[in-house]
């Protein structure tokens, strides 16, 4: 096994090199500013296999002959049981005029592991060892 795809566990967080942003162990490529992290084929052909679980957009537009409106972007998540797990302002603006802004979340899920190319997914199993001395 090489060391870029060693085994990682299901949550372990780095921080991006370039964009300081902080994400999963498991990523090739940033999410955030979508630089490559390492090469690690297994690593990037799971990342392409994530789904969107959640996708919203929404737009908001300043009406004309107002004052300017100030915003700020709020994410926060909950655990099962309600409580804030985390909560951060992850952008804040003005708008003035027509000016409109779109805004988009989106949640990504990742496969436990990616399908290896031309089997369908299916692992295949290692030969069983043969006792010294015999043949097949």
């Amino acid at each position: 096994m090489n060391v870029a795809s060693r085994p990682v566990t299901p949550g372990k967080t780095r921080t991006c090199p370039h964009c300081k942003a902080t994400i999963l162990e498991s990523l090739s490529i940033c999410p955030g500013c979508m630089h490559h992290l390492r090469f690690d084929q297994e690593a990037a052909r799971r990342q392409v296999a994530a789904t969107s679980a959640l996708r919203v957009e929404g737009i908001i537009r300043h009406p004309p002959l107002q004052e300017a409106w100030e915003y700020f972007v709020v994410i926060a998540v909950r655990n099962d049981r309600g409580e804030e797990v985390t909560r951060q302002v992850v952008s804040v603006g003005a708008l003035s005029g027509t000016e409109k802004r779109t805004f988009t979340l989106s949640v990504e899920t990742l496969p436990p592991s990616a399908p290896a190319p031309g089997n369908g997914g299916a692992k295949v199993p290692a030969p069983a060892a043969t006792p010294p001395g015999t043949r097949r």
